[in-house]
């Protein structure tokens, strides 16, 4: 398991072109060692060791060590890094029936279901867990961390046969510490729980006992949350727990703004202040609130709209999902919920794709100053209108100096800003496409306290980011690190109203 040449940051086995769109400039440890990651001073974001800061872009692959052979797994790891994204969240005993049927070899993760015997026999591949260890290893090469589910939540919450949940207060402590001694030295982040409540001072004591096997086991290598139910938040019961550095949402599998997305806020204004990720919202190709009958599927438009809200509305970072993909579907295996296609097809779909725009917006501007702010919306009369509800709801970000602002704005319906909130005397304005990563600029003009805008296609469902900057910062086009690939122009504009136009 130890890589050759010690190179972390490019030493991928594809091509150049996917050394290039892999996480950029992760730090080099040298000798095969993982970076580590910590919560910044500001207790908003996770960074490097380091201090450089880390966009958690998160894909949900719940089945990935329990379904996939290695060359399936390279195929979709390969692939998730040429999208860009940078932690693959996996279980180790997954939902479906990981405890009891085999993985791709054969094999088992416990020896006669006892979680204190994981089923380790001596040689290399040849049990379940080296099999997780070459998944573990290949997503290192590939500059992506393993946010890493040691159970899913069934095992601790539900009675099996004998009437009690495979884990208990007894015996999850040593299975923690035994994953935290094999995944010491490896880049993973640790998620507790596993889409269940906790119900009971039992249960929660054996999720308790867990973490800390986890963190005897690695000596608190890792940062470790908690993954909840749907329309819930590791907060809901553990937000004051010293072991849980940062909480994780499950926003859920619907396309409403308000009383699901909007929790991020809700989460990110607790006291004491800890980072918030939606660690599961609504999956492209899903049925929409379980309902297709009625609803139908996910599209991209439906993932790309909570990727906004989220990110705008506080969170480090984002997780994406497929429906076909969290259950590696393929022909021959029993679907859940009506998977669309097989997962090999569906790791190409185009919400998967196009979040790694959202990471390149970000990531081009100042990074740990960003706070939400969406006060920066003018609301209209009715307000329901502007900022919005349902499918429709604007959200904003800044700079908490007011250097730049970001507005997301999910279809084309006129809008006011408080451009007086941001810094110096010019401002500088973009439209930025969420489909494809692309900028355009509209021009600059002299700072007034309100502006109005108008998205590029008015009256129609097509979401936009709006991007302001105080013209003196000279910051590079939107979703570009590198200035030098700025070409256009700033044009005089006028005060009136901005309508953007389509690259």
């Amino acid at each position: 398991m130890h890589r050759p040449n010690g190179s972390w940051t490019r030493c991928f086995t594809a091509s150049a072109i996917l050394a290039a769109l892999a996480v950029a400039a992760w730090p080099n440890y040298g000798d095969g060692a993982a970076p580590r990651l910590k919560v910044s001073d500001n207790r908003r974001f996770l960074v490097f060791a380091d201090g450089k800061p880390f966009f958690w872009l998160g894909d949900t692959a719940w089945e990935l060590f329990h379904r996939l052979k290695r060359e399936e797994a390279d195929r979709y790891l390969e692939n998730r890094a040429r999208k860009g994204f940078t932690v693959i969240q996996a279980v180790a005993i997954g939902e479906l029936d990981g405890h009891m049927a085999p993985n791709a070899y054969g094999h088992l993760p416990l020896e006669n279901l006892d979680p204190t015997r994981p089923a380790v026999k001596g040689g290399p591949a040849n049990d379940y867990w080296d099999h997780v260890d070459y998944i573990v290893d290949k997503a290192q090469s590939l500059g992506m961390f393993i946010g890493f589910l040691p159970t899913w939540g069934r095992y601790w919450h539900d009675k099996e046969k004998n009437g009690q949940p495979l884990f208990t207060p007894d015996n999850a402590g040593a299975y923690g510490e035994w994953l935290g001694r094999r995944y010491k030295d490896k880049a993973v982040v640790w998620i507790l729980g596993g889409d269940r409540p906790i119900d009971n001072p039992r249960q929660k004591e054996t999720i308790a006992a867990m973490a800390r096997g986890l963190r005897k086991g690695d000596g608190g290598s890792h940062l470790m949350t908690f993954h909840p139910p749907g329309a819930n938040g590791s907060s809901t019961w553990l937000h004051r727990e010293p072991w849980l550095d940062f909480n994780m949402r499950q926003n859920g599998h619907v396309r409403e703004y308000t009383g699901r997305y909007d929790q991020t806020r809700a989460d990110y204004d607790r006291k004491p202040v800890k980072p918030v990720l939606d660690g599961e919202p609504i999956y492209e190709d899903h049925p929409i609130a379980f309902d297709a009958k009625r609803q139908g599927h996910s599209l991209a438009a439906d993932v790309r709209r909570p990727l906004y809200w989220d990110l705008f509305g506080g969170a480090f970072g984002h997780t994406y999902g497929h429906h076909s993909v969290w259950q590696m579907w393929a022909p021959g295996r029993s679907p859940i919920n009506g998977p669309l296609m097989p997962w090999q097809e569906a790791i190409d779909q185009p919400g998967a794709g196009q979040m790694q725009h959202a990471r390149r917006l970000i990531e081009s501007r100042p990074f740990l100053t960003r706070v939400p702010d969406d006060s920066l919306i003018v609301p209209a009369d009715p307000p329901t209108a502007i900022p919005g509800a349902g499918a429709n709801r604007l959200s904003a970000t800044r700079d908490e100096a007011g250097s730049y602002a970001f507005v997301y704005v999910p279809a084309g319906r006129s809008f006011r800003v408080r451009t007086g909130k941001l810094s110096g005397d010019r401002l500088r304005a973009w439209w930025f496409d969420p489909r494809d990563g692309k900028s355009q600029l509209l021009g600059e003009f002299p700072k007034t306290d309100v502006r109005q805008f108008s998205p590029p296609q008015p009256s129609e469902q097509i979401d936009w980011v709006l991007v302001l900057d105080d013209a003196s910062k000279d910051y590079p086009t939107p979703g570009s690190v590198d200035k030098g690939i700025v070409t256009n122009q700033p044009s005089e504009v006028g005060i009136g109203e901005f309508r953007g136009g389509v690259l």
